[in-house]
């Protein structure tokens, strides 16, 4: 099968396509043919010697990746059979796989495609929304609570927007003036220009702020916060410190990492068959451009997802 491995940490030349044998399934496993592949910033960290590169660098082959949608093509599962249509976030964190045209992965792990959406949304549907759906998951999140969610037209963004929505929040999500008509369509009640002033001196007293950029966005945000307000933040550089910047306010401060479930991912997909979710994927590649791919998302400026096609 063609893969793509990482030969070590550094610049998309590491990226190097290969051929490798199909994988094995073990028991509680199933081997999926891979549609589409979701690219992800934690890809990019990982591939520049960041992210998960220090707890992977001893595998070989090293293959990055970890959101698939794709078909069972043999199964040790009875969850699924052969034929099945199935989307998920392969062994995070750990050793996904997902740059290859056949993963092996464990059954628990998936969910099965709504027929009505195709392997690009879906695939993209996978680390970027699971992220959302636990962030909200760590709190609660009652009928009209303010919730404000930065980088709202990015990969988590455009899905928090939307579950906050669904959960009956206010929403104002920060973006760039160039997409404030896109996280408005999202059903954001307010988007804010980042670049127009500091978010801090326009928005107080909110229930919920979900973090994705860290740095001093924890400080910035927590001001935005009522007492015994919430701050979930994402970037794991700063995981003990937002909990105790918060508790020295009065405010509630976590750190989460998204974590490989087949009950969320069971969640998303009825979210995405009954249209409460929608994937917004700006760029898709073949396979042969997954450093374009990589670029993309390292320009920071990405609306929704980015997909590879193997």
């Amino acid at each position: 099968m063609e893969a793509i491995i990482l030969k070590g940490a550094g610049d998309v030349d590491q990226l190097v396509h290969t051929t490798l044998p199909e994988p094995e399934i073990a028991a509680g496993e199933v081997l999926v043919q891979v549609k589409a592949i979701s690219i992800n910033p934690v890809d990019i960290k990982t591939r520049s010697g960041k992210g998960m590169f220090t707890k992977l660098q001893a595998e070989d082959p090293l293959i990055l990746g970890w959101d698939i949608s794709g078909v069972v093509t043999a199964s040790h599962s009875p969850l699924f059979k052969a034929g099945d249509e199935v989307f998920g976030m392969v062994n995070f964190p750990g050793h996904g796989k997902a740059y290859a045209e056949y993963v092996a992965a464990p059954a628990e792990q998936l969910a099965h495609k709504p027929a009505g959406i195709s392997h690009e949304e879906a695939a993209a549907a996978t680390l970027a929304a699971l992220t959302a759906l636990q962030a909200f998951a760590s709190t609660t999140i009652h009928p009209g609570d303010k919730v404000l969610i930065h980088a709202a037209a990015g990969g988590v963004g455009h899905y928090a927007v939307q579950l906050a929505k669904a959960a009956g929040a206010y929403v104002i999500g920060t973006a760039s003036a160039a997409n404030r008509d896109f996280v408005l369509g999202l059903g954001a009640d307010e988007h804010f220009d980042y670049k127009s002033a500091p978010f801090e001196d326009r928005y107080h007293d909110l229930d919920f702020v979900l973090d994705t950029m860290g740095g001093d966005y924890i400080d910035r945000s927590l001001r935005t916060l009522r007492p015994q307000g919430t701050i979930i933040s994402l970037p794991s550089g700063l995981r003990e410190a937002v909990g105790e910047k918060a508790a020295a306010q009065h405010k509630n401060g976590y750190f989460i990492m998204v974590a490989s479930s087949g009950k969320d991912m069971r969640l998303l997909a009825d979210l995405l068959e009954r249209g409460r979710l929608t994937s917004h994927v700006s760029a898709t590649y073949p396979f042969a451009d997954m450093a374009k791919a990589h670029q993309q998302i390292a320009s920071g400026s990405t609306r929704g997802k980015v997909v590879v096609i193997p």
